[in-house]
């Protein structure tokens, strides 16, 4: 699958997510056909997080709350890759307070006029979105002092590029912290070389070791995965064709979370 030709689908993918108010029944890093709170509560947001944050920037999209493990201070300038339409942004920018600012990429120009248009609803200043690919982040160097990311990284085909681009944009001392999805053991050809499943955050993920060298080979030091448990809940019987691929493509292999799980990823600059 060529590069140009993945980023293109992706990039349509989630623009057309962006159009909707919810997403009723998502992929592999999506609801599985629960509410949207439901499906955050699930995935680790608290209900006074689900309840801060203005309702349409919950498309029940991710795979943790990489905000649980950031420890954000008071006055720190927090960096979301794949920002979406908000979410993390919002918890992040109440977390760092008016001193403090969040500030979310995404390559998808709807998202960056759904999340610009949550904040300006809801009166939240703290936190700017800004159209741009996490392979070339619009930041200058050491500019920020924390980088969050919510199951998007396995997203690029060039993981190695965000990687150096995250170093470049973390202020000395500065860290990340990130939700995202990995691979427990290598996914049969088919469903690696199908777009259903890169889109569903299932076909570009990379094994859990790499991921950790991915991240330690840009300069990060003390690089920790964690591994947070079964990263999807595509039911059997799903009517959303991104999980029913996803399903159809691993037939008698195995189920899916003998593949797939969802991790934290930690380091510091």
């Amino acid at each position: 699958m060529k590069r140009e030709e993945t980023k293109r689908t992706v990039k349509e993918a989630y623009g057309k997510i962006a159009l909707k108010s919810r997403v009723q029944e998502g992929c592999g890093c999506g609801t599985c056909g629960t509410g949207a709170d439901e499906f955050a509560r699930s995935i680790g947001y608290s209900e006074e997080e689900i309840k801060k944050i203005p309702r349409e920037a919950n498309l029940a999209l991710g795979c943790g709350n990489p905000t649980a493990i950031a420890a954000l201070k008071p006055g720190e300038t927090v960096l979301d890759l794949g920002s979406g339409a908000g979410f993390d942004c919002f918890l992040a920018a109440e977390r760092v307070g008016a001193k403090g600012k969040a500030i979310g990429v995404d390559m998808t120009p709807e998202m960056v006029q759904k999340a610009g248009e949550n904040a300006r609803k809801s009166g939240i200043r703290n936190v700017e979105f800004r159209l741009g690919e996490i392979e070339k982040l619009p930041v200058p160097d050491n500019s920020v002092d924390v980088v969050i990311s919510n199951c998007v990284i396995n997203l690029s085909a060039e993981k190695e590029k965000v990687f150096r681009e995250i170093y470049r944009a973390l202020k000395p001392g500065g860290r990340v912290a990130i939700s995202d999805i990995a691979l427990r053991k290598e996914l049969p050809l088919n469903v690696r070389e199908s777009i259903e499943a890169y889109i569903g955050c299932v076909g570009g993920a990379v094994l859990i070791e790499e991921y950790r060298k991915l991240a330690a080979a840009s300069g990060l030091k003390d690089v920790k995965i964690t591994i947070k448990g079964e990263s999807s809940c595509i039911k059997p019987d799903t009517k959303d064709p991104i999980g029913s691929s996803i399903l159809k493509g691993l037939g008698d292999a195995g189920p899916l979370a003998d593949y797939v799980t969802s991790v934290y990823v930690e380091g510091r600059k």
